[in-house]
């Protein structure tokens, strides 16, 4: 019998750092009666904070379970907000309690758009699967799914007084929608590019559309009167040999429009600036239009715009009366571990990779320009810049004897550098930190990331050709030449004892060598995309992999096995760190934050974990995969609201499989019954309509591994009801016999704790069957 590795689990436990999404928007919301512009609600990740802007504090926080908050829209009472998420999912909070009680699900992609009616009663959500679903939030179901658009949903109107609806899209159409009757009656066409920003002014009287290009257009909207809307007897147009098919296509397509609403261009305003048009709202009183543009913000004076019959074909430019442009600064912030609060903020360059100095007073930073940035923790100032490289500064590595450090950059060189420290000019007494250059290693790629060995006796310089190359530490002579790789190699470590070397690619592979004739000791496919960082577990050799799937790997390197995911950023992880003793991990990810993993004491069975990625993929496919269509039909503009998920297809592989056991065992009773007639005998069967409940209710429940759950439900409903004691007859006999039989071979009792031993026994046989031994 072999022994066997036991492996702990990561589980996810706090996210930090981050303030807001740059994906999903921001709204106002009141708080428990607070004023109003005080609070904000902002997207982080897959959670939702409520900031306080005069206190710059975190007031609540609207937990999220897994995918990344998209759009959010408050409720128009101001006592909910709906929040849409990365996977087509919809949540209603209470801004009161932060409570969850109402979720929607029916889109495949993210949700782009969401708007409450006027009453707060219905929900209308828009996503980038071109659908528009409309929610009732009293019933907490779908209404029915409006198609027809061709690309993301990117804006959405209600017209209350019509029940109509408004939708735009990056398809460059602008959809109008009966609520009624579920159709799409008219389409504008008149973009060229996306149309990102709709909004109504002049009393619905007039739409202002924004699209990527320069141009904003003003269309009129006349609604028909209701006299006119039930359509009088027209009489029949004859065409005359002047006029063409295209001419009556063209007034057959307007006929229906004009029974609800005429929308016709007025003009259009030219716009300086040539970044698209992200939103566009406007005051209270319709005044001034607020339009957010890609890289800055206008405002524009939009209520002066009036045009008359003679000028229908343009309007006056209206120039911007304010504008607002923010600006990008790089910071460097360090973090508590126990309370995850920042403790010191520092501006600094571009930088590309960071250590602690030993004893954790000073930080040292890699910039992109190539230089060497020292900060004081304590003050947060900025002792020395030195300038190291010619190139970007890609790597940097603190050597074992805690002396110096290896910087490895663009400029094809690997530099070594030792700490000293110098006098402080400016105070003249106090001594501060320095690096002094010592020695180069050139060479002929540029270099993209270096490792010393635990030992210091190796140095690995992984290179643009996709090399790796070991040198001697004390002379910088070559060693060996790790090749392989289809791609440059981005990151490496070296395990504790200088035994193996893992190399991770931007080819997705993650390959295992050994550092005494470098030899590839195993290939595995690790990624779906490049590989950012990898590094060992101190003192074992179990690693961890991070790359830009968004995914965080763990790896036996002696079994090349794959132990756990970690999932739960939402953009490319960049790096991780790991603690001395291996209990925590913190990732960077693109999406603005920093998570930290803990270690638990519950361990991890591989098979189970295959089988739960199994279940991830197929959910995943069930999400992508379209619906079928059955031969001879069309797809309409409404359909029901729905969507496809693992749990439904179990829940109607189950309801199949109860219709089928209920056909089966009814040709069975009639057989029975027939037999029964035939032959002269009482049938015993159960016969009144609430006995054949009991008896349909017992063929669901039924499964070959639960017998002694039916049981246990038959001799419940025995006790329940007395009258079955006559029906079921010398039945119970059988079932006392059958309870005698199970409890025997089983070692269990059945009422009390039949399932929770038979589960323990199966637990307990598993680990006879195994020697375990648990590393930590």
């Amino acid at each position: 019998m072999g022994l066997t590795k036991q492996y702990l689990r990561y589980v996810a436990s706090a996210v930090f750092g981050v303030i807001g999404n740059q994906k999903a928007n921001i709204a106002f919301v009141t708080l428990r009666g607070g004023e109003k512009g005080r609070y904000v609600a902002v997207g982080a990740c897959e959670h939702v904070f409520i900031w306080d802007v005069r206190k710059a504090e975190k007031v609540l926080i609207l937990e999220g379970k897994k995918h990344e908050v998209t759009y959010l829209c408050p409720s128009p009472d101001g006592v909910h907000i709906a929040v849409g998420y990365e996977d087509g999912g919809v949540r209603i909070f209470s801004l009161l309690n932060g409570e969850s009680n109402i979720s929607f699900s029916g889109h495949k992609s993210a949700v782009s758009v969401i708007r409450y009616d006027a009453l707060g009663a219905r929900l209308v959500t828009g996503s980038r699967d071109t659908d528009v679903i409309v929610w009732d939030i009293i019933n907490e179901c779908g209404l029915y799914r409006l198609k027809g658009h061709k690309d993301a949903i990117t804006q959405i109107l209600f017209l209350e007084s019509k029940n109509l609806l408004i939708t735009s899209s990056k398809d460059s159409f602008v959809k109008w929608w009966d609520l009624d009757t579920q159709h799409c009656f008219k389409t504008m066409v008149g973009h060229r590019t996306e149309v990102w920003g709709m909004v109504l002014l002049n009393q619905e009287s007039r739409l202002i559309t924004g699209s990527a290009d320069s141009e904003l257009r003003a269309w009129d909207i006349q609604y028909i009167e209701e006299g006119k809307e039930v359509g009088e007897p027209q009489e029949k147009k004859v065409r005359t040999l002047l006029e063409n098919e295209e001419d009556d296509e063209e007034g057959l397509d307007e006929e229906p429009e004009e029974r609800i609403l005429s929308c016709k261009k007025a003009g259009s305003v030219l716009r300086e600036a040539r970044d698209r048009v992200v939103s566009l709202v406007t005051d209270a009183k319709a005044k001034v239009v607020h339009m957010m543009l890609q890289k800055r913000t206008l405002f524009c004076v939009f209520g002066v715009m009036k045009c008359s019959e003679q000028r229908r074909a343009g309007l006056r430019t209206a120039r911007p009366v304010g504008s607002m442009k923010g600006s990008v600064r790089r910071v460097l912030s360090s973090f508590v571990r126990s309370t995850l609060q920042v403790i010191r903020t520092m501006g600094c360059e571009y930088a590309l990779c960071s250590l602690f100095v030993p004893g954790d007073r000073q930080i040292i930073l890699g910039t992109k320009s190539g230089k060497i940035q020292i900060f004081d923790l304590a003050s947060g100032s900025l002792l020395e810049t030195t300038d190291a490289h010619d190139g970007a500064l890609w790597s940097m590595c603190l050597s074992p004897d805690q002396r110096g450090i290896v910087t490895g950059g663009a400029d094809k060189t690997v530099k070594f550098w030792d700490f000293e420290l110098i006098k402080d000019q400016d105070s003249g007494k106090n001594k501060r930190l320095t690096v002094k250059h010592t020695r180069t290693l050139q060479l002929d790629e540029d270099v993209l990331c270096v490792r010393y060995s635990p030992d210091q006796r190796l140095l690995a310089v992984s290179l643009l050709d996709c090399t790796v190359k070991i040198f001697y530490t004390d002379t910088l002579k070559f060693f060996l030449s790790l090749y392989g790789h289809k791609l440059p190699v981005l990151c490496l470590d070296i395990s504790h004892d200088s035994a193996l070397i893992a190399t991770g690619s931007a080819d997705r592979n993650v390959k295992i060598w050994g550092l005494d004739f470098g030899d590839c000791h195993r290939s595995m496919f690790a990624h779906d995309d490049s590989i950012m960082f990898l590094q060992f577990v101190p003192k074992t050799h179990l690693f961890f992999t991070a790359g830009k799937d968004r995914k965080i790997k763990q790896w036996d390197a002696d079994k090349f096995e794959h132990i756990q995911t970690l999932e739960g950023h939402h953009r490319e992880v960049w790096c991780l760190a790991i603690s001395p003793n291996g209990d925590h991990i913190v990732s960077s990810s693109h999406d603005k934050s920093l998570r930290l993993w803990e270690r638990t004491r519950e361990p991890i069975i591989l098979e189970e974990e295959k089988e739960m990625e199994r279940e991830a993929e197929f959910e995943e496919s069930l999400a992508k995969g379209d619906e079928p269509v059955v031969p001879g039909e069309t797809k309409g503009e409404a359909e029901p609201a729905g969507k496809k998920t693992i749990e439904t297809v179990k829940a109607a592989e189950q309801i199949m499989e109860a219709i089928e056991l209920y056909r089966e065992e009814s040709e069975k009773l009639e057989e029975h019954r027939a037999a029964c007639k035939a032959a002269g005998k009482e049938d015993w069967s159960l016969k009144s309509s609430q006995n054949m409940d009991l008896y349909l209710m017992m063929l669901v429940l039924y499964r070959p591994f639960c017998a002694f759950l039916v049981c246990n439900c038959v001799s419940l409903c025995i006790l329940i009801y007395p009258c079955f004691q006559d029906v079921l007859g010398f039945n119970s006999a059988g079932l006392q016999f059958l309870q005698r039989e199970i409890e025997s071979k089983e070692d269990v009792m059945f009422f009390a704790d039949a399932t929770d031993r038979f589960e323990e026994k199966k637990r307990k046989r598993r680990k006879r069957e195994r020697a375990v031994l648990t590393v930590t």
